[in-house]
């Protein structure tokens, strides 16, 4: 909002002569009047409720905030609101009918597959804006999957969902004409999914480390 032309006058330029369009511009003006309360907050809310539309969100921020703090502001409310929604799932599972869920023969299936490919998978499926995020929190929460590998996943993952997102609304009357960002983003989800693999196994090092000095000690105890 701050930029002497903003992406919100390209598109009011472009789609304020129609009714839609004049009202679709009102309604940015008044996202836009709040500050960044609600570009945090909605993206944050969004991952306790999944039927919000979380793209419509990150569209509006990049426009009404700019590419940068657009994205930051959604991607902070995101992640944070998935971590949150797992860290509580996993302290509910002390309840029995958490547990009674967990043990289901489906859902054992679907947590063993998450299992086996771990980050990768995790980081793969954040990374598309339309895969069923709430879903993949809760599952994750019923995996070995501990909190810093899934908010690694997580972090990293949104990162490259929001930030495409992003890229196409805060310059949204050029993206058509400009193949260019395409190849950008296709880039981003290689690079991060590459420092995603090493930070995760340098966790993995790092947790193996701990466990063979933790057996140890048990054998000198003995």
């Amino acid at each position: 909002m701050s930029q002497e032309y903003s992406t919100l006058d390209e598109l009011s330029e472009l789609i304020s002569d129609t009714v839609i369009g004049h009202f679709i511009i009102q309604i940015l003006e008044v996202y836009g009047s709040f500050g960044p309360l609600p570009g945090f907050l909605l993206p944050f809310i969004e991952a306790f409720l999944p039927f919000l539309p979380v793209i419509v969100f990150i569209l509006a921020n990049s426009i009404v905030y700019g590419l940068i703090f657009g994205f930051i502001l959604s991607w902070l409310g995101a992640a944070t609101g998935a971590i949150l929604l797992f860290y509580i799932l996993r302290k509910m599972q002390r309840f029995e009918w958490v547990r009674k869920i967990k043990e289901q023969k489906q859902v054992r299936k679907v947590t063993s597959f998450f299992d086996r490919r771990g980050f990768g998978l995790m980081f793969l499926l954040l990374c598309f804006p339309f895969s069923p995020s709430a879903l993949i929190n809760v599952v994750a929460a019923f995996t070995r999957m501990s909190i810093q590998q899934f908010a690694l996943a997580v972090l990293l993952g949104k990162a490259v969902m929001i930030f495409s997102v992003s890229y196409v609304g805060s310059s949204i009357t050029s993206f058509a004409s400009n193949p260019t960002k395409a190849i950008v983003i296709g880039i981003c989800i290689v690079v991060v999914w590459a420092i995603g693999k090493f930070i995760e196994k340098r966790m993995h090092s790092t947790a193996e480390k701990i466990e063979k000095e933790e057996d140890r000690e048990q054998v000198k105890d003995w």
